[in-house]
This record gives structure tokens, sequence and C-alpha cells, in this order.
């Protein structure tokens, strides 16, 4: 049986001045999660140039797998982008 873990994450990039400067923040951040097998991509907020919302979709064998890896994520886009972090929801799917 598989279980889908969906990750959600909320941003707020202080110093972006423009779309860009926060799409080169995220691009930095997607790119230090791809060795983790996941699934990444921007969902809300993009207009706005200090806030981002992500989602991160894995599949594994066993709830305690996807909670591993979702808590892997989440320590990654910490070490990634310290304090922009504002908000973290883990939703399991069967």
């Amino acid at each position: 049986m598989s279980v889908v873990g969906l990750l959600s994450v909320e941003l707020y990039v202080p110093d972006a001045q423009s779309l860009k400067d926060k799409r080169m923040v995220l691009r930095r951040v997607k790119d230090r999660l791809k060795k983790f097998n996941i699934s990444v991509a921007e969902t809300e907020h993009q207009e706005l140039w200090q806030r981002a919302a992500l989602a991160v979709v894995t599949v594994r064998t066993t709830p305690a797998a996807v909670d591993e890896a979702l808590t892997a994520v989440v320590n990654e886009i910490e070490r990634v982008a310290p304090s922009m972090v504002t908000r973290t929801h883990v939703d399991f799917l069967t």
C-alpha cells in the first residue's frame, strides 16, 4: 500500500524587491530539494514579491517513511532559506 504525503510550506522572502528576486530564492530551494525524490511546485502567491507557497509531494510505503522524508525536506528548506518559513502543514493521503 502506498501513502502519499503533501507538505504545504509558506515562505516570507523579506529581501525580495521583485518577482525575479523571489524566484531566485525559490529556484535555489527547489534545486536543493531534488535529492529527496519528491515533487515540488509553487502553488500560491505567484504575483507577490515577498510571499511564496510551495507544495511538496512524496509517495512512500508507510506513514513513518513519509513523515521522515517530509521532515528532512523542511529541515533542508530551513537550512537553505533561514528564517523564511512561516508555516508548514502535512497531510497524508491514502
